[in-house]
């Protein structure tokens, strides 16, 4: 087949309250009896999208989402003026994940991840291999300071005048410092006066770098302002902190996923997280299959396709 499937309504859904005053939104659709399969959104702060769910066969998947803390359905939102974000963390993710599975009786499954939710995907699977079926990521990012310096400085190699205005909006004396850090420290400012101009800069700048893929269409700058506000100082708080792991630390404990199959499918065309990064990871993780498409960027058709072939051929179809 060369198309997705059908997008299947959800069967369950409801809420987790994972402590800290937060509540984690879920949902699950297909076969309630099919293969379980995780699903980990990007962002951070992007929330669940209903076709990623296309990528599975709804006859033979059991597919389950979440909104990861403080966005999409799950509250409080980062979108609020005041927003405390000290209970989000890799690590508080990663015990949400556990509640989520444990709150839907599931033994083992298989977990996917697209941009931000590869570096999620990855710290859960060396967290607890032994709870992953297969591990399936798009778009690989491990978050990693010479990453996160990369995308929101060295870049300026490639979009010169476009990264100027990016950084023209900081103060001054910001300009030479940690760039997320500088950038979340406005949009965490209660005044929408200060971090709604922010979130829409931050969010161009994203749009500009996303992908050198032809015809691609990037859309967080024509989003809403609250979810550009939510997504801006999720991105930003994961960003400036090195999403809270150790520098290196996905790469250097992949030796841990050697019983997971793994499965990875990156752009040729990305901009934002360079092919080198998903090439060094698939050499670290002992027997991971890489599929480059030459064509795409930091997503694409041709890579949700090859994800469903990967998937379809998983689960039996």
């Amino acid at each position: 087949m060369t198309e997705l499937h059908e997008l299947a309504e959800p069967f369950s859904s409801g809420f987790i309250d994972v402590g800290d005053g937060h509540r984690v939104a879920w949902l699950e659709a297909g076969n309630p009896v099919g293969k379980p399969a995780l699903i980990l959104h990007g962002g951070p702060g992007s929330g669940s999208s209903p076709n990623t769910r296309r990528m599975f066969d709804p006859t033979l998947y059991r597919a389950i989402q979440f909104d990861q803390r403080n966005c999409g359905q799950s509250t409080p939102s980062a979108a609020e003026p005041l927003v405390d974000l000290a209970a989000n963390t890799t690590q508080h993710l990663l015990s949400d994940i556990e509640s989520l599975r444990s709150h839907l009786g599931v033994e083992r499954w298989l977990v996917w991840g697209g941009s931000w939710g590869t570096t999620l995907a990855l710290a859960y699977a060396e967290a607890y291999p032994e709870r992953v079926s297969e591990l399936v990521m798009s778009s690989i990012t491990t978050t990693s300071s010479a990453e996160v310096e990369w995308i929101t400085r060295t870049m300026a190699r490639l979009f010169p005048e476009r990264w100027n205005d990016f950084v023209e909006y900081l103060p001054a004396g910001a300009r030479q410092q940690n760039l997320a850090l500088a950038y979340n420290q406005l949009l965490m400012d209660p005044d929408p006066q200060v971090h709604r101009p922010a979130a829409r800069a931050w969010c161009l700048w994203e749009d500009t770098h996303v992908s050198l893929q032809h015809g691609f269409a990037p859309r967080l700058s024509g989003s809403d302002i609250d979810f550009q506000v939510c997504f801006a100082r999720l991105v930003t708080h994961y960003w400036a902190n090195s999403a809270f792991l150790e520098d290196g630390q996905l790469l250097a404990h992949a030796h841990r996923l050697a019983d997971v199959p793994t499965f990875m499918v990156h752009g040729r065309m990305d901009v934002s997280s360079p092919v080198s990064i998903a090439y060094e990871l698939a050499r670290a993780i002992p027997g991971a299959r890489l599929h480059i498409v030459e064509a795409n960027g930091h997503g694409g058709p041709e890579m949700s396709l090859w994800v469903k072939g990967v998937l379809d051929e998983l689960a039996g179809a």
